[in-house]
């Protein structure tokens, strides 16, 4: 399941039958929204008594999730009101990004998306580049990242190209030289600790989301060594019947062939668009206001995918993630394209960005996805 943030206003408390764990996340969710706050203040934003709301702050507190903040300033007679606050200690999570297969990475994320230990592998190095990622080599990243954090983690997030099951079976990456390998399982039964699977461009659209919650309607396209996207329609993510939305770089764009594709096809979104051929291509000099320049051209061929995607949804936003030096000067180029395909808008024009905070997107959408499914905190 993923998190539908609501359009407008603070969460609300949840009927009695949707039950108690709904209503801890629903103050979880405004700790995390408001900072240190009193217990009053929680009980009139969640839409439940102090009475209930003490009880339920005693039980996060029990739990080490929330914590003591301190007393409110003083500003009129009577006793300051004392604050709560989200306990990071308690709420740490351990995330992975596969998304470059020669540099797979791990980390300890705390609440806020801050990343507290890190390590990678470097398997080119290692010399294991061309065969492949060895699934050994992240069940062995991630116990070595998991013996550095500092409290307990929730849970592991693991973003990855490919296609997902919903029980984190990878049923095929290319870029990773995978088939059917069941991920979620390997991990949890050497650490512990529950898994979350997921692609890498949804990771990365989680991210996104919780740095922009009013992007409701929005792609995001990760662009890295493979290309792939995340689809978000009234503040859902999209996963499809097979759970596969977004997996837009092995789609065909045009008809005059091109490169050949990891996955053995041409003409391939990817072999258009991707990290290392803007980056050859800016090293070669290429002139990124040169139409048949590759920037052009991977732009365009980037808005002839999105275009039908965009107008069938009617979404608002284009968000391009990946390496920022790299996708500035594509990303006019596919406002251009697009505008030429789509309808304009009655109000306001479709809105062409890069991600709000590209850095350890993956990373820090695959920690997001963990405070989800443990906690139902967006």
């Amino acid at each position: 399941m993923s998190p539908r943030p609501r359009r407008a206003g603070s969460p609300t408390a949840v009927l009695p039958a949707d039950g108690r764990r709904a209503n801890l996340s629903l103050v979880l969710q405004t700790l995390r929204r408001l900072g240190p706050t009193s217990r009053a203040q929680l009980a009139r934003e969640v839409g439940v008594t102090k009475v209930t709301m003490s009880d339920l702050v005693a039980e996060l507190i029990a739990d080490g999730r929330v914590r003591d903040a301190g007393t409110a300033e003083q500003v009129g007679p009577g006793k300051p009101a004392t604050l709560v606050d989200l306990d990071r200690s308690g709420l740490l999570t351990l995330a992975v990004d596969l998304s470059v297969p020669a540099r797979p990475q791990a980390a300890v994320v705390d609440v806020t998306g801050e990343v507290l230990a890190r390590e990678e592998r470097d398997t080119a190095a290692e010399g294991v580049a061309g065969r492949g990622l060895d699934p050994q080599v992240v069940v062995d990243l991630v116990r070595s990242v998991l013996a550095s954090a500092p409290h307990p983690v929730l849970g592991i997030g693991i973003g990855t190209p490919g296609l997902v099951d919903p029980d984190g079976r990878v049923r095929t990456a290319p870029n990773l030289g995978w088939r059917d390998v069941a991920l979620r399982d390997l991990v949890a039964d050497a650490t512990g600790v529950p898994v979350v699977v997921l692609n890498d461009s949804d990771a990365a659209t989680q991210a996104e989301l919780s740095a922009s919650p009013e992007s409701l309607d929005m792609v995001l396209v990760q662009v890295g060594r493979g290309v792939g996207c995340g689809v978000v329609s009234d503040g859902r993510l999209v996963r499809g019947a097979h759970h596969a939305a977004g997996e837009i770089g092995h789609v065909t764009v045009g008809t005059d062939g091109g490169q050949t594709c990891s996955c053995g096809r041409q003409g391939c979104l990817e072999t258009w668009l991707s990290a290392p051929r803007l980056r050859a291509a800016v090293e070669a000099g290429s002139d990124p206001a040169d139409p048949e320049g590759v920037v052009a051209v991977g732009g365009h061929r980037l808005a002839v995918a999105l275009a039908p995607l965009v107008a069938a949804l009617d979404l608002s936003e284009v968000v391009l993630a990946g390496p920022a030096a790299l996708l500035e000067p594509v990303a006019p180029v596919v406002a251009r394209s697009l505008a030429e395909r789509l309808l304009p808008s009655l109000d306001t024009p479709l809105s062409v960005r890069l991600a709000t905070s590209p850095e350890d997107i993956v990373l820090r959408g695959a920690a997001a996805s963990v405070l989800w499914d443990r906690l139902g905190v967006v």
